[in-house]
């Protein structure tokens, strides 16, 4: 079982301004590639931070100072790396409260940029890719059953669980799995088992 990495969600073709950039050329910018922000890169393409339109809009209210990409952005980047699970690079988001990560290579340099909205991307796979990844890596080759063991249904990403496995402390294993399926939004558990686990039975 394998989770999307960054590279796979990734937009190769990042937006990136220099540290000079004007203010008005960075809105431009956004208007015309429809985006929400640009990264600020050095001299090798490395990131220093980012600029936002909620950074334009700050600065605008304000009046007054430097109107350039250097004294606009949020600094520093807070950057992925393209070999990173999408969950790892979930992660990373929610803790630095940032909306996007620039994706840099082995060397620093931008390489591409991963939003929110590239994530959402994974609820979106089809349901009948969630059950065959379900059956085959978590059913079959995680916990070695029969692939009609269990019986997994899919709806909207909702994963639907029933049958009977042998003991009991299998079943939230099975469901810590399925949820770490990528594109799975909730497991409704309907397992049953045949025995309690002897450390269970003895207390």
């Amino acid at each position: 079982m394998r989770h999307r990495s960054v590279a796979d969600l990734m937009t190769p073709t990042a937006v990136s301004v220099v540290a000079g950039t004007t203010f008005k050329e960075i809105a431009r910018l956004l208007d015309e590639f429809d985006i929400t922000a640009v990264c600020v890169v050095d001299e090798s393409n490395r990131p220093l931070g980012v600029v936002s339109e909620a950074d334009l809009v700050r600065r605008r209210a304000a009046g007054t100072g430097p109107d350039t990409a250097g004294s606009l952005m949020s600094s520093p980047a807070v950057v992925a790396r393209p070999e990173w699970s999408v969950v790892r690079a979930a992660r990373v988001m929610e803790r630095a409260k940032v909306k996007r990560l620039p994706v840099v290579d082995d060397d620093g340099r931008l390489v591409g940029v991963l939003s929110r909205s590239d994530l959402v991307q994974l609820f979106l796979r089809r349901d009948r890719a969630i059950q065959e990844e379900i059956v085959e890596d978590v059913v079959t080759q995680t916990l070695g059953l029969s692939p009609s063991a269990l019986s997994v249904e899919v709806t909207d990403g909702r994963v639907t669980l029933s049958g009977t496995v042998r003991r009991r402390s299998l079943v939230p294993v099975i469901l810590r799995l399925c949820n770490s399926v990528d594109g799975v939004v909730g497991v409704v558990d309907r397992l049953q088992y045949e025995d309690e686990d002897d450390d269970l039975t003895r207390k």
